[in-house]
């Protein structure tokens, strides 16, 4: 990575801070040079405006979301496992891993009618990652883990917005036992679906 790059990301890096706790409309341009360290025309140099700024931002967050997804739901040889794996971070990340907040739910709101562009990469966030935990599930049924009963698509999108919404729920109440309950429930469901290893 180059020095322009560099510098690029570190401006990302240090908005993606602010945007995730104060929002898009609240945070201004003055917010991210201080934070930054870096003159007004080094940003702008970047970012013609900061509607992009903040699009790579939260394109940034989101990727990062996702990314971290991945990784945990491939850690693991069984599909269960991997499952298992997912719930438990969520469950134990209902601060979330990233300062601020979940990036998702964050922007989501802010950006339902008002912004296209954001909205369409939260769209594809949620997606991608739905897909991510029905292959996962479906490699399960595949490798004789779970019963065809199962139905991959709708365990995963009942799965997805169960633990995300439960975690909105935990960060406003202030505790993590709606959150523990949930992830509870789903292991035992999904363990309804497991069949005898031979």
């Amino acid at each position: 990575m180059g020095k322009a790059e560099k510098t690029k990301q570190h401006i990302i890096n240090e908005a993606a801070l602010i945007f995730n706790r104060k929002g898009l409309a609240d945070t201004t341009v003055e917010d991210v040079l201080k934070a930054a360290n870096v003159a007004r025309g080094c940003l702008y140099n970047y970012f013609e405006t900061k509607e992009a700024l903040a699009l790579e931002t939260v394109g940034f967050l989101l990727r990062k979301k996702v990314d971290k997804n991945a990784e945990i739901l491939s850690r693991h040889k069984t599909a269960k496992e991997n499952i298992h794996a997912y719930l438990n971070f969520c469950k134990n990340s209902a601060d979330t891993f990233i300062a601020g907040g979940c990036p998702l739910f964050n922007f989501a709101t802010e950006s339902h009618e008002n912004n296209p562009a954001i909205k369409k990469l939260i769209k594809d966030a949620i997606v991608e990652t739905q897909k991510m935990l029905t292959g996962v599930l479906s490699s399960g049924i595949k490798s004789g883990e779970f019963s065809a009963d199962l139905v991959p698509r709708d365990f995963a999108m009942r799965l997805y917005t169960m633990v995300e919404g439960c975690t909105v729920v935990c960060r406003v109440l202030e505790t993590r036992a709606p959150l523990e309950n949930v992830v509870k429930s789903i292991k035992l469901e999904l363990n309804t679906y497991c069949l005898p290893r031979p």
